[in-house]
């Protein structure tokens, strides 16, 4: 099945794409997550990204959103997909140019902690956790919502060993005993859930104001130089998820999707199911990239200097979202 996701209206950005390719720019590099999977993947698998920008996309897997910001500040990556809010915010609070171009997934259910079995610890006794050892990937949404619920939960952080650890290698520790509690997301998350149980469920998360969503990001000059080229790779993201979404294409999908992730099908299945990737107009709206995200943005920089985990926020993170790429897409 061949994926052919530019409409008509997005001919002329597309054209305007490939032709910044014909003036010199032939490759760009993308940042993404395995174990992660989203639609986007059956575009990449499909080579659609290539085809219709006119570019070669070099694809760099990430185990955390903050060494997306690293590869991000050395040039050696142009936009990253779906990276987590607390590590945007971190690198934009210290001074990094980095811009939220679209919302890439809503995911409440695909990112928590989990407390080992052996612990017998849940909401009722979450106290009883002081003095534990944390496998935390710090400067992560996963960091974020660790540190909310112990917030919540009334547990004073400095009680914990909290050992900075991607979430793959929390959750082998985790499984080997080494670990009390693991923090993390997707097939990783999974794996610790394998062993352990959560404190709190998504909807549970949201009620406490523990919102989990990703962005698409990119370096604001990059973003400003190269705009067309930019609103041609959300456009064929945007038709990707409008594709899953629709709920029509799942058999051609799924088993491109998981191949790329490095999953199978069941669980891609599983962790999609979790997801929740909005249309471009609803990332549009108020709720989103036209004032939501700039809030909440905000939000989790005051947290994290209150937490004692970033020096300062900036006074706003409106120049942080750059929603114009994003709406020249959807023309």
């Amino acid at each position: 099945m061949k994926l052919k996701l530019v409409s008509s209206a997005a001919l002329g950005l597309v054209m305007s794409a490939q032709a910044l390719a014909a003036q010199g720019l032939d490759e760009i590099t993308v940042g993404y997550f395995l174990e992660w999977p989203m639609p986007f993947q059956y575009a990449k698998a499909m080579g659609t990204y290539e085809e219709e920008m006119g570019v070669t996309v070099n694809w760099r897997a990430f185990d955390t959103g903050t060494a997306m910001s690293a590869a991000m500040a050395s040039g050696d990556v142009h936009i990253s997909v779906s990276q987590g809010v607390p590590p945007f915010v971190v690198a934009t609070s210290a001074g990094q140019d980095l811009q939220a171009i679209d919302v890439a997934v809503s995911y409440s259910e695909n990112d928590n902690c989990v407390v080992h079995a052996d612990m017998e610890i849940t909401a009722e006794n979450a106290a009883d956790l002081e003095g534990s050892r944390v496998g935390v990937p710090i400067g992560t949404a996963a960091h974020y919502g660790f540190l909310r619920q112990m917030e919540h939960f009334g547990i004073d952080v400095s009680s914990l060993e909290v050992v900075d650890m991607a979430p793959a290698d929390s959750a082998a520790a985790l499984s080997q005993g080494s670990l009390d509690m693991a923090c993390g997301w997707g097939g990783a998350l999974r794996r610790m859930l394998d062993h352990g149980n959560t404190l709190l469920t998504g909807d549970e998360k949201i009620e406490l104001g523990i919102y989990v969503f990703d962005v698409t990001s990119a370096p604001a000059t990059f973003v400003e130089e190269e705009p067309e080229l930019v609103a041609a790779f959300l456009a064929v993201t945007a038709e990707a998820n409008a594709m899953w979404n629709s709920g029509e294409n799942t058999d051609a999908m799924l088993p491109v999707i998981a191949a790329d992730a490095g999953m199978d099908e069941e669980a891609t299945a599983a962790t999609m199911a979790g997801f929740d990737f909005p249309s471009v107009e609803a990332q549009l709206s108020e709720t989103w990239l036209g004032g939501g995200t700039q809030s909440f943005l905000l939000e989790v920089a005051e947290f994290f200097v209150e937490t004692g985990n970033i020096d300062q926020a900036r006074s706003s993170y409106e120049s942080a979202v750059n929603a114009g790429p994003l709406g020249a897409s959807d023309m």
